[in-house]
């Protein structure tokens, strides 16, 4: 138990785990989730290759699902970690994995407070996670602690028909002064990318940690 978790936090989480273990089977249906159509791939594998500052590092896949971009980035030649809360999830990331042939490693694992040793990653990936984390702020000081020096965060979100969701601007004014070199990319105009048109908001946010004695840019 964290000192600052909130009230309930855990009896939350047990709920939302379940939910999300109920949710695993069929989570690969949504055209951006199991990335089953080679036009959908295609254009997240283009998507996260120009995202990349390198061709091979260190990646962290927080809330990683069933490790569709965990795939497609160890594919690229990174050394992946997925995190994920729910184990169904996991099991699927797995399977999926060895059927690619990836040396992935998947954890079980909360997304808002990661057990894991500070500046082990050259980059951080997270997408459609953030919007259902408690307090983004204290989430994304967490996790820019992940990274190593030079390192980049890459957060896919959206705000959605629903109601559901973050606006950027929400993220960007969460971000650790840490984080420099804030790129916002607008993925609402990229069917490809979830398989159909869309009219909600949609898009990546890129910003950098500074390698030791870099100038800082805002």
């Amino acid at each position: 138990m964290h000192d600052d978790m909130p009230a309930n936090y855990e009896q939350q989480l047990h709920k939302s785990r379940q939910i999300w273990n109920t949710e695993a089977a069929s989570f690969d249906a949504q055209p951006d989730h199991g990335l089953h159509n080679p036009v959908v791939l295609t254009a997240w594998v283009e998507l996260l290759r120009s995202a990349l500052p390198f061709s091979k590092g260190q990646i962290l896949d927080i809330g990683c699902g069933t490790g569709s971009l965990s795939v497609v980035l160890a594919e690229f030649g990174n050394n992946v970690t997925g995190i994920d809360f729910s184990p169904e999830m996991i099991a699927l990331a797995e399977v999926k994995a060895k059927t690619a042939r990836q040396a992935v490693q998947f954890h079980i694992m909360d997304a808002a407070y990661p057990q894991i040793p500070p500046h082990q990653f050259d980059i951080i990936i997270c997408r459609h996670v953030l919007w259902a984390l408690p307090d983004i702020h204290q989430v994304l000081q967490r996790w820019s602690q992940l990274l190593r020096p030079g390192g980049r965060i890459l957060l896919i979100e959206g705000f959605w028909h629903t109601g559901a969701g973050l606006h950027s601007q929400d993220i960007i004014d969460a971000l650790p002064a840490s984080l420099t070199n804030i790129v916002v990319q607008n993925l609402s105009d990229q069917p490809a990318l979830w398989g159909n048109p869309v009219d909600d908001e949609r898009y990546m946010i890129m910003a950098d940690l500074p390698s030791y004695g870099a100038e800082s840019v805002s």
